[in-house]
């Protein structure tokens, strides 16, 4: 206990030290060829100072998924680099939401509302102060009195225009949480069965013949996009799946080997592996907004869902959980996802094609989002694919 008490103290005057340096402005990375920038520079560092440079901690933006997701891939990249300023940094935006007696003016009312929780976790194991417990018991407390579907699925948000609904962006949301709250605080054996329980609801509810998930199902059949027979969505969005699919990973790298629903999880992961690797798209390794509509003019390679397929894929062959040929897939996936990143006049990263924040709808829908640059879905998703692969 002494030496936790010792390791929290020395923590934070680093930390506080950190925070006191004025950010150095990101060093000029080369200037990438026209299939992409090189891959043997340490993209991940030139990504997180170029973040920083655009932004402050106070100037990032609210509690949010996207910035949550940001600064998660931000972490993957502390932890190889020990640069104090990352974690200063992610302590800084964090502490704008939490008390010093731990409380987070957060209703938790959505999933997408819980993803930054894992910062909550990340913080509490860094440093040892219990307001961060605190704060991340919040959000477990709120789950046993969440709306759930008669199978058990969490529902999108409470409220009625989500009633019913599961949609596969959800299960990214909570479930990684879930099992890194469960090993921060020793309560694996509870966290552990939920998360396994809900990837596997949404998985039987939402994957199809083809391996891939439709987006979204709702249990009333009522809303208007979905299936009045089977209540899905109609579509295979991109970024849904790859939410999915790292869940996923994720999950199983967290559970143990007997855990009943391991089984259930592998095989739903094998076979949205095979749906992946069918409908990869052979001129850019990358895939499609739409993935399995990649033939139409009008379809797009978007990049945040090919990092996040990318880094399932890696791992999961990684692992063991699927064939060591999909190592090779995977690399293909990540060569073509640098081709997508350019180094900007300023000297700063620019990642391009990144789907916007995005409901459920048709084709005509998904196609025409907007294609943004360095938008934060984009920006964590490379970090934790590139902290995966960079080595490889």
């Amino acid at each position: 206990m002494r030496r936790r008490r010792l390791r929290a103290v020395l923590t934070t005057l680093a930390l506080t030290a950190a925070t006191l340096v004025t950010l150095p402005a990101a060093a000029p990375p080369p200037t990438g060829s026209s299939t992409g920038p090189p891959p043997d520079r340490d993209w991940s560092v030139a990504m997180v100072d170029s973040t920083m440079a655009r932004y402050t901690p106070s100037t990032i933006g609210g509690w949010s998924y996207p910035v949550g997701l940001y600064l998660y891939g931000q972490y993957l990249t502390y932890r190889r680099t020990h640069d104090a300023r990352y974690l200063a940094y992610i302590k800084s935006y964090v502490d704008r939401f939490v008390g010093a007696d731990g409380s987070i003016g957060q209703s938790f009312n959505s999933l997408d509302s819980m993803q930054a929780g894992r910062l909550l976790v990340i913080l509490h194991h860094e440093t040892g102060e219990a307001r961060y417990r605190t704060a991340a018991r919040k959000i477990l407390d709120r789950l046993a009195t969440y709306p759930r579907t008669d199978d058990g699925g969490f529902w999108h948000a409470d409220t009625a225009s989500r009633a019913h609904q599961l949609w596969a962006d959800g299960v990214y949301m909570v479930n990684p949480f879930l099992v890194e709250y469960g090993a921060e605080f020793g309560e694996s054996g509870s966290t552990d069965a939920e998360a396994a329980r809900q990837l596997a609801v949404y998985g039987g509810h939402l994957q199809v013949a083809n391996g891939l998930l439709r987006h979204a199902y709702d249990e009333s059949r009522t809303v208007s996009w979905a299936d009045p027979e089977t209540g899905l969505a109609p579509e295979h969005w991109c970024r849904a799946v790859g939410w999915y699919s790292m869940a996923l990973v994720d999950v199983l790298d967290a559970v143990p080997a007997d855990q009943p629903r391991r089984p259930r999880l592998l095989a739903i992961l094998r076979k949205l592996a095979a749906g992946l690797e069918k409908y990869q798209d052979s001129a850019t390794g990358r895939w499609f907004q739409v993935i399995d509509k990649g033939g139409r003019s009008d379809n797009w390679t978007e990049t945040s869902c090919s990092s996040m397929f990318t880094y399932a894929l890696s791992r999961g062959a990684q692992r063991g959980y699927l064939d060591r040929h999909f190592e090779a897939v995977a690399r293909r996936g990540y060569q073509n996802v640098l081709a997508r990143l350019s180094v900007g006049s300023d000297g700063r990263t620019d990642l391009a094609d990144i789907s916007v924040g995005t409901n459920v709808g048709d084709y005509a829908y998904y196609v025409a989002r907007t294609r943004a640059t360095n938008d934060f879905h984009g920006l964590g998703a490379f970090l934790i694919m590139n902290e995966q692969l960079r080595g490889d």
